[in-house]
């Protein structure tokens, strides 16, 4: 069997990978103003930055429709027996939803999972299916067991302040206030269930708090799959980026630690420098 495995654009997987792993990517949709940007494709990060700081407000972001992602399972499927595609969290987005319904005109050969993440988070499940694939697993095999590992994903970050979360309507201006003024950072985690959650503060600065944020992973996390780690960050100053990586080698034994930019959407509701580490529990 022949198998194509596709996701969202919110994999936040980077052209590498990508690439070499031949994963179809559906790109969903940035919109400043009145014009309308297909994430990865034709808008970076820096646009989303220069927006915000020129209007005061988030762009907006949009799912794809059931037509679209019809189409794109179409395209993909050529030259395959079957196709594999992850969504961002059907928690976080509708998109989920509009590929459910467009699946259901393949008569089989189309899978749709609902990767209860989002960013590398749900990369990770893209990456494990190719390798499943590899394996020379079916397709009802490789979703049986991805839908399996979802839950045990560690899909967190720490924002270096607030703002974007305020604007979007995920924090409180009060919040967001006494933040910067006590200089808190929260860890932001999925639930399990595809939900975002804040977790416990941390306080002081960004280094420090990513300092301790590995750490507590370290310390709750004894058990975990060492094939690969993402550090994902929203174009992070370089220093914080290095010292996580360092963190990470001191304390995990990963076969391998892999850098990775959030993409525009991603980047659209957390901002600049918000830090992740992001890997597959057991």
């Amino acid at each position: 069997m022949k198998i194509k495995i596709t996701s969202d654009s919110t994999c936040d997987l980077g052209e590498r990978l990508i690439k070499e792993n031949d994963i179809g990517v559906f790109a969903l949709q940035v919109i400043l103003g009145e014009k309308s940007f297909r994430d990865g494709i034709d808008i970076v990060p820096q646009d989303i930055f220069d927006y915000v700081a020129a209007n005061g407000v988030l762009p907006k972001t949009a799912a794809g429709s059931a037509d679209e992602y019809s189409a794109f399972f179409k395209e993909q499927l050529k030259g395959y027996d079957a196709l594999i595609h992850f969504n961002i969290s059907s928690k976080a987005s509708s998109s989920h939803s509009a590929a459910c319904i467009a699946a259901k005109a393949f008569k089989g050969k189309v899978y749709v999972v609902d990767s209860k993440a989002l960013s590398t988070g749900q990369g990770l499940l893209v990456l494990k299916a190719c390798d499943l694939k590899n394996e020379g697993l079916t397709a009802e095999e490789i979703v049986k067991k991805v839908n399996e590992l979802a839950p045990k994903v560690n899909t967190s970050f720490v924002p270096d302040d607030l703002n974007y979360l305020h604007k979007g309507g995920r924090c409180s201006l009060a919040a967001m206030l006494g933040a910067k003024v006590l200089k808190l950072h929260p860890l932001i985690e999925e639930d399990g269930e595809g939900q975002l959650v804040a977790k416990k503060k941390y306080m002081g600065g960004m280094e420090r708090c990513i300092r301790t944020y590995i750490n507590d992973l370290r310390a709750q996390y004894r058990r975990y799959d060492r094939t690969r780690c993402f550090i994902t960050h929203s174009t992070a100053d370089k220093e914080l980026v290095d010292l996580a990586k360092k963190c990470v080698a001191e304390m995990f034994e990963f076969d391998e630690v892999i850098e990775t930019v959030a993409g525009s959407i991603i980047t659209s509701h957390c901002g600049r420098n918000t830090l992740g580490v992001l890997f597959i529990t057991q």
